[in-house]
Formats: structure tokens, sequence, C-alpha cells
């Protein structure tokens, strides 16, 4: 692949612009918004100059609303050898184009697995996607070239190629990322009219829990409209555990003994069910999850903290697998989680104790 053109300059095709860029394809960048192609330009992603003629590959990355549309007006100017879009939801979108009398051989589907919970350009990166997930939905009549050219574009990009179905990929987005998405929100708006003593009290589980609720709105409405069916099949199923669990609850409130020991049961079999859940979630990357002991370390709020630690752990010649940072309320301090394989843990604390670091048992 030599040229580009990414049309919508979004935090998904500015990363994908920005990597393709720095692998030495010459990318044109174009947006319904002038402005965000030409920060997009600036931020070294390509040119918003339109391209002379058709370019290899033509990267669409607007709403799942708009690509249908977007696409056929693409194909009908010839901008490109091979179409591909980048948006989270494949199926709706590829009916669509069919019923747009659009040629599908020269088309793909494609979905990145990476984002994050700002947007737009600014957030962009070349790294965004290494080493994550690239979703391809090839059909019985996509040109192998087009395909190609996707293979390519992942590896660019040094994300993992995934082939699936379009609508199988659908139900698994449902489940993985539309649900989860919906779900922190709604944790998150309870928090909303909290007295404020209960929010201060707040940890890393809520953290943890609401981080994707920061997501902008807007873009997960467009999401969620494009796959709402399979999104309703998870929460039913999700709401059916709710009514169970508060079943549970309020049998634990019981005078009964019996209740108490059903409703107990019932929390012990839906914790249960997560443990078993949590357990299948791919580890570090992608690799079967490992259990990692944790090395906790009591560590100032001071500029340069965090690398001296990280240096100190070098010197060991312990790998540092995961990091977690929980901050302490109303201190200039926090509680730094340091996740490593369990032989190496007695050995990181001795050498932390050694360097004055305060090991937290």
């Amino acid at each position: 692949m030599r040229t580009a053109v990414v049309i919508g300059t979004g935090l998904i095709g500015t990363s994908a612009a920005l990597a393709l860029a720095g692998r030495g394809v010459a990318v044109h960048l174009a947006d319904h918004d002038p402005e965000r192609a030409r920060t997009a330009a600036a931020l070294g992603a390509g040119t918003d100059e339109p391209p002379p003629g058709p370019v290899d590959l033509a990267i669409i990355a607007v709403p799942p609303a708009h690509v249908a549309v977007t696409l056929a007006a693409a194909m009908r100017a010839g901008t490109a050898r091979g179409y591909l879009d980048v948006a989270s939801v494949k199926g709706g979108p590829r009916r669509e184009l069919e019923a747009l009398g659009a040629d599908l051989s020269g088309y793909i589907g494609t979905h990145p697995m990476a984002g994050k919970e700002s947007s737009g350009p600014l957030a962009a990166t070349a790294d965004l996607f290494e080493g994550r997930p690239w979703v391809l939905t090839p059909t019985r009549d996509t040109d192998t070239e087009v395909l190609n050219l996707a293979l390519e574009l992942v590896a660019l990009c040094r994300a993992v190629p995934v082939v699936m179905d379009a609508d199988a990929h659908d139900r698994a987005v449902a489940l993985v990322s539309h649900t989860p998405q919906l779900i922190s929100s709604m944790v998150a708006a309870r928090l909303e009219e909290a007295d404020e003593t209960a929010v201060r009290l707040c940890g890393q589980g809520i953290r943890d829990v609401t981080r994707i609720a920061a997501s902008d709105p807007g873009m997960w409405i467009e999401i969620l409209t494009a796959n709402p069916g399979p999104v309703a099949d998870v929460l039913a199923g999700v709401a059916a555990d709710l009514d169970e669990t508060v079943q549970a609850l309020r049998s634990l409130q019981s005078s009964d003994e019996v209740k108490r020991r059903g409703g107990a049961q019932g929390i012990e079999d839906v914790l249960r069910r997560g443990n078993a859940g949590r357990i299948r979630v791919p580890g570090k990357h992608g690799q079967a999850p490992t259990s990692y002991e944790i090395v906790a370390v009591l560590i100032s709020d001071q500029p340069g903290e965090l690398a001296r630690i990280f240096a100190d752990a070098g010197r060991a010649g312990v790998n540092i697998e995961d990091v977690r940072i929980e901050h302490a309320t109303g201190q200039q301090s926090g509680l730094v989680q340091l996740m490593v394989e369990p032989v190496a843990a007695p050995r990181l604390s001795a050498a932390l104790s050694e360097r004055g670091w305060s090991i937290r048992q």
C-alpha cells in the first residue's frame, strides 16, 4: 500500500492515518468538518489536500449511520482500488450499502477493537491499535485484493487480524463492549445525586467500574442505534440476573433461616458465575489469563516517583506485568499496586524495601 485516504478524522480515523503515515504511506485526509482534517494533518497524520487520483485504499471512519452513504459516494467517485470501514457495527452498514446498489466486491467491513474515553483527532495516537484485535468481515463477494489491502492495513497498524461473520461480530461486541458501556453509565448515574459523604468514599473499585462512563454520549447513541437488538438481548439476561439478585438480597433480610440460606446461595451463585466469566477474559497480549501477585507500595504524589519505582524494579530484575494506583483521600500520596509473577514478588518486595520504599502487606 502506497496511498490511502481516510474519510473521518476522529480518534480512530486519525490514529489509523498516523500509523500509516509513520510507515511511509501517503495519506489524504477528509472530514465533513474541514477543521478536524486540518488538525489531523497538523499532527502528522497526512495532508488535507485531496488525492490527485485513485488511491490504494479508502478508510471510512464515520459513525455507523453514515457509513453506507459515505462509502457509496466514495465508490461512485472512484476514490480507491479498495474500500473498508472501521465502524463498531458491521451487519447494518453492509446491508444498507447493498440496498444502495453498491458493488460489494470492492468493500470489506472491519472494526479495530481499540479506543479511548476521549474522542477527536487530538486524542489520536499512532500506537492505538498495537496488539489489539482488528476484526475483518469478508463475504463470498469480497475481492481478494481488497482483503489483502485490509490485512496490510492491520499489519501496518500492528494490530491482530480476526476474521468473523458480520452479524456474529455485532452480537459479540454487544456482549463485550456495548453492554458494558451502558452498565458502567448506569452505575455512574447512581453517583449523580449521591450524598457528598458517600462520594468521598469512592475507591479503585468504583473507578474501575465507571471509567468508560466518561465516554461521549453522542458517539454512543450512534453506536447503540446501529446495534440495538443484540444489546437489548444481553441486557435482558443481565436484568434477569439483577432480579434474582435483588430477591436473594431481600431473602437475606428475612428472619426465616431457610430463606436466608437460599438468599446466600443465590448471591454466591452469581458471584461464582462472575468468577468463571472473568477467568475467560484474555490476559496480557491476548494470552490465557495469568494470576499475578500484588506488591503494594506507598508512594508520594511527587514528580518522578513512578519512574523511580519502575527503575528500582528493573534493577531488581523484575518485570512489572500491570500496575494500578489508588490515591489516598485528602492526602498527597497513594498506593501503587505492582502486579508481578508470583515467584518474583518476594524478590521485588525485598529490593524495594532496601531502597527505602514502604511496602504494605
